[in-house]
């Protein structure tokens, strides 16, 4: 089978033409060298991004090349966000609050690390007019994205957060990431719960600002199937915003949605955490609108 050929660019590679890349496992079907590449085009910035397969076992040497190369930085997926910790200089409170880095900033030869998940989430409401602050916050998952959306609300200056998890390994981890945000953030309101107790859950739910499914459930095989299971619990006043985006309507947002609730797909924190990493790398902004069309 023929590989299907590059689709033609106005971007020139030159002697200076800086290098940033997305590290992990798998990555070929990432969207990102798109985006980025889109961008620095639309805006005339001498930069490219490529995609590199980099499994736990070579991500030091990775990083070491990235220091040799002088590339101006780099983004991290599964499953290399905890472990570049220990290769890089320096961390941003979120980052080092939630234990994870999803982007790297070479600044003059030191390696920064950066986690702008829970930004791009609170990005994403703030494009859709919903604020934070003194909110009450209802979050379903303890996984990855849960926890960087966990610690950016409580850095933000929501009022209380309600975590529900099942009793698991992500359950104890989240544990221990309430106590560092508690540490940082003396006066937020956060607990976590076993989302089995399903009453405690749809009263939580009730009393609640906004709704966040970071769970895997309503994506395949699970598209079927929503987190919350007695819609008693969704109000007029909830916004309900899930982390997955395909199938982009998830069935907790169709019923939410009957409902009433204001209701927030998951394509939207992909956008706008790569519109903070984008600005991060360049001092520029992303021509958002345009991505948005063109890739979301």
């Amino acid at each position: 089978m023929k590989r299907k050929e590059r689709q033609e660019t106005d971007m020139n590679i030159t002697g200076r033409t800086g290098l940033l890349a997305l590290f992990g496992s798998p990555v070929a079907h990432s969207g990102s060298p798109a985006m980025y590449n889109y961008s620095f085009n639309k805006l005339g910035l001498d930069y490219v991004y490529v995609a590199i397969d980099i499994g736990r076992e070579r991500l030091k040497e990775a990083v070491s090349a990235a220091r040799l190369y002088n590339m101006r930085g780099f983004n991290l997926t599964m499953p290399c966000k905890s472990d570049v910790i220990s290769y890089i200089d320096e961390l941003s409170l979120p980052a080092r609050v939630i234990g994870a880095v999803n982007t790297v900033v070479n600044e003059n030869g030191k390696l920064i690390g950066y986690n702008t998940d829970g930004i791009g989430f609170i990005k994403n409401l703030a494009a859709h007019n919903i604020g934070i602050d003194d909110k009450k916050i209802v979050v379903a998952g303890a996984g990855g994205a849960a926890t960087a959306i966990v610690v950016q609300l409580a850095l933000d200056g929501v009022a209380e957060i309600n975590i529900f998890n099942k009793k698991s390994v992500n359950f104890d981890k989240m544990v221990d990431t309430i106590a560092r945000i508690k540490t940082e953030v003396k006066n937020v309101v956060i607990n976590i719960h076993d989302l089995e107790d399903e009453t405690l859950f749809t009263d939580k739910i009730k009393s609640a600002d906004i709704l966040v499914n970071a769970t895997a459930v309503g994506m395949k095989p699970l598209d079927n199937e929503s987190v919350v299971k007695d819609i008693s619990a969704f109000h007029k006043e909830l916004v309900v915003a899930d982390v997955v985006y395909n199938p982009i309507e998830t069935r907790l947002l169709k019923e939410a949605k009957k409902q009433g609730c204001t209701c927030i797909d998951g394509k939207g924190m992909l956008l706008w955490q790569g519109v903070y990493a984008f600005e991060l790398y360049t001092g520029k902004d992303m021509p958002v609108e345009e991505v948005r069309k063109k890739f979301f």
